[in-house]
Parts: structure tokens; C-alpha cells; sequence
């Protein structure tokens, strides 16, 4: 149950967002945007203001883990009052050099805690699904977020699945005009809303290509569009993007749908790595 794992209310909100239906989505948007009104309203004014049923507020609360809704609520409050101590260690001008390496190295440790936390078993279940069934998987990603696609590339090239990696958006556009039903493209984009990748989204589902999705953010343009979703976990500070710390949860979820590809499909990824093997150690002689 939520309330003895002490996990974040509205981060799980936001790991299952995509999977809710249009009026438990109702009930999501309002405790994401209005914590502070939940906390303060009974059942029966929320379900008045959102107009759906008691029960259909009771049993949100118990998909999300509740026994119900006063004990979301109790959860809610207890986020606002004494919030829990998110990604980032507040960084201070007047810390020495090693006082600051030990807080990026806090701050990068709680990204991937929190982001592993968030995971939903469902939409990593599909995604993996996504990869095993595919021909080939494409990674796309603008500035950023393109690092993170090259990266997919290089791990998923190990499994001797054909995979590509575009970070320029002409190239993106080109590259996925070509792609399939049988195929998979990989989106990667912080905050979800980046409008050359979404373009490239778009063209993806007219040509009906598996799509995943990788974002911080439930409600974004891009969870809406992709088949499945996988979001990271992070927050912005004064000396440090958001995006900085999301980027290192981001190489984790690609490294843990690379073993996961790679265990569904160990004779063709042993297969690939030793004749990799074999490559490097013939130019290094």
C-alpha cells in the first residue's frame, strides 16, 4: 500500500496518468494542479466540482494504493506541509568544491530513486514488448535529449537489433518516413512539448510505427500521442536545469530496456556482442 512505502502522491499520479480513464484523468489533473483543495474538501465537493461520482473519486484513490480517500488526503497534506526531500540539495554560493560534488552526487542518486520509483510494471512491461517485436528501433532527441538517443543507439546496436539514433530534425523527419508498423522510434524529450520532435511523433503514427515515449512530464503533448510512456523524475534549482539531472534517469530507463531487450532475446544479443568483440580485438591488433 501507498501509505506504508511513503511514496509521493502525485508522482504516482503521474506513473500511471497515461493508463486512467477520461474522468479518472479528471481526478488526476486535480490533485496535480489543486493539492491544496483536496486537502481541504470533502469527497462529496470534489466529485461536485470535477462532476463525477463519490465513487468514482473512492476508487481512484484505491487504484492509487489508498484505502481511501481520507487517506489520500492525509498523504496529500503531509507532501505540502512537510514536502519530501526532492531531487535536488539546495546548492549555496558559500558551499567549498567538495561540499558541492557531494550534493550533485545526492541530487543524481535521488533522480533515479525517484524515478524508479514512479515506474508503472505495465507500461515497462509493454515497452519492452514494443522493442521485442520490432525489425528495428529508432532513438530521437533535440539538444539534450539527443545525447541520450545516441546513447540508445550504442547500447541497443550490442543486441544486434538495427538501431539508429537522429538528433537534427530534418534527419528525424527523413528517417521515420521510412520506418513501419514493424518498427520502433524512441522519443526522448524533457518536458514532452518540444514542437520539431512532436512534428516527427505525428509523422510517426500516420505511418503507424510503434512509438515510446520518455518525459518528466505526465502531462505533456508527448504522453498523449505514444503508445507507452516512461517518465523520470526531476526538478529544477538555481545552478541546475531539471533536464541535467532527468537525463541521467533517462540513460538508466534506456539501459534498463536494453537489458530487458537483451534478456528476451539472449541468443541474438550473445550472438551480436561476440562478433562485436571480435571487431574491436581484431583493430586493436
Amino acid at each position: 500500500m501507498v501509505e506504508t512505502q511513503n511514496v509521493s502522491v502525485t508522482r504516482r499520479v503521474r506513473s500511471i496518468y497515461q493508463q486512467l480513464s477520461d474522468k479518472e484523468k479528471q481526478i488526476a489533473d486535480y490533485i496535480l494542479d489543486q493539492p491544496a483543495s483536496i486537502i481541504h474538501s470533502t469527497i462529496n465537493q470534489v466529485s461536485d466540482d470535477l462532476n463525477v461520482a463519490d465513487a468514482t473519486v473512492f476508487r481512484f484513490c484505491k487504484r492509487l494504493g489508498f484505502k481511501g480517500y481520507q487517506a489520500l488526503k492525509i498523504a496529500l497534506a503531509s507532501e505540502i506541509v512537510n514536502p519530501i526531500k526532492d531531487i535536488h540539495e539546495t546548492i549555496s554560493v558559500e558551499d567549498s568544491e567538495l561540499e558541492i560534488v557531494q550534493k550533485v552526487f545526492q541530487s543524481n542518486i535521488n533522480a533515479l530513486e525517484y524515478t524508479r520509483e514512479v515506474q508503472d510494471s505495465g507500461n515497462f512491461q509493454e515497452a519492452v514488448q514494443l522493442l521485442v517485436q520490432s525489425n528495428q528501433v529508432h532513438f530521437y532527441g533535440n539538444g539534450g535529449s539527443g545525447i541520450v538517443a545516441l546513447d540508445g543507439q550504442h547500447k541497443f546496436m550490442r543486441t544486434g537489433l538495427p538501431s539508429y539514433a537522429q538528433t537534427d530534425t530534418h534527419m528525424q523527419l527523413m528517417a521515420v518516413s521510412q520506418l513501419t508498423k514493424n518498427d520502433t522510434a524512441v522519443f526522448i524529450s524533457h518536458t514532452g512539448a518540444n514542437k520539431d520532435l512532436l512534428e516527427v511523433v505525428e509523422l510517426a503514427i500516420e505511418n503507424n510505427v510503434q512509438t515510446i515515449g520518455i518525459t518528466n512530464y505526465a502531462k505533456s503533448p508527448l504522453n498523449k500521442l505514444v503508445d507507452v510512456c516512461l517518465y523520470t523524475a526531476s526538478q529544477e534549482t538555481e545552478f541546475r536545469s531539471e533536464a541535467l539531472s532527468s537525463r541521467i534517469a533517462e540513460l538508466s530507463l534506456i539501459d534498463a530496456l536494453y537489458v530487458n531487450y537483451s534478456i528476451k532475446k539472449a541468443d541474438q544479443s550473445k550472438q551480436a556482442l561476440t562478433q562485436m568483440r571480435n571487431a574491436i580485438s581484431r583493430k586493436r591488433m
